[in-house]
């Protein structure tokens, strides 16, 4: 019984491990068009996204309109969100440019500082956001990733958790006025 329990957990290990793999920045390096994020992020910015449950349900949608501007290092992101139920909420985040592609970013509802990098045409990023859900608030972990795929055109996919868990997806798409 031993035996065959710890062939089990031999087999079954590198399944879970290889699950918990995912994207790194250097298989980005080469990708065109090269993402700058000041570049990207000036002016007028509409996006249209969603949000799924874990089991694929699709939760809110939502459209935001982003007014983005630079000034040397630092960007400030100003988003307007409406989400599909009529609600409207507001994130004003400021980006701080560092050494070798890499960002910090501040915004009021997220809690302490969001960390990232570009390398080729994408950006990840990850941090943690106040989040409100039923009269509470949830602090939950974002694994953000955007891929630039023309001048205009930007995808977004990120992982929503709480406690290591996954709660959901969000899907955006931006385009640059």
């Amino acid at each position: 019984m031993q035996r065959r329990l710890l062939l089990s957990s031999a087999v079954a290990a590198p399944l879970v491990l290889a699950g918990c793999a995912g994207p790194k920045m250097s298989d980005f390096l080469g990708e065109k068009p090269t993402l700058d994020l000041a570049e990207y992020f000036n002016g007028r910015i509409d996006g249209y996204g969603m949000f799924q449950d874990r089991s694929g349900h699709v939760v809110k949608r939502f459209t935001v309109v982003m007014d983005c501007s630079w000034q040397g290092n630092k960007g400030v992101l100003d988003e307007a969100f409406t989400y599909s139920d009529g609600t409207t909420e507001r994130r004003v985040w400021t980006l701080i440019r560092g050494e070798g592609g890499t960002y910090t970013g501040t915004a009021g509802d997220v809690v302490g500082v969001a960390r990232g990098q570009t390398s080729g045409n994408a950006f990840h990023w990850n941090y943690t956001l106040n989040l409100p859900v039923d009269g509470k608030t949830w602090e939950v972990q974002l694994d953000d990733w955007m891929y630039l795929i023309d001048e205009r055109t930007m995808l977004n996919r990120a992982t929503m958790s709480k406690f290591g868990v996954r709660l959901g997806d969000l899907t955006l798409s931006f385009t640059k006025r």
